[in-house]
């Protein structure tokens, strides 16, 4: 199941879905670098070049679970 979250990007709103598992990692590596998800979501947002946001996010979250022990 998708779970649907809204962001302030570069000053515009935007919304992305997940499925739960992947915002779970996401809002875990966060917690970790001391910063909130949209802190996070923004990071990855600046980073992302031409990949879509949600795609971004997903491989934040593998490499975030990956370092993870």
């Amino acid at each position: 199941m998708l779970i649907k979250k809204s962001f302030t990007l570069s000053g515009h709103r935007t919304s992305t879905a997940l499925e739960a598992e992947f915002w779970a990692v996401l809002e875990a590596e966060a917690r970790r670098n001391a910063q909130s998800l949209p802190a996070l979501v923004k990071s990855v947002d600046e980073m992302r070049g031409e990949r879509p946001l949600a795609s971004a996010l997903r491989l934040a979250a593998l490499a975030a679970a990956m370092r993870s022990p």
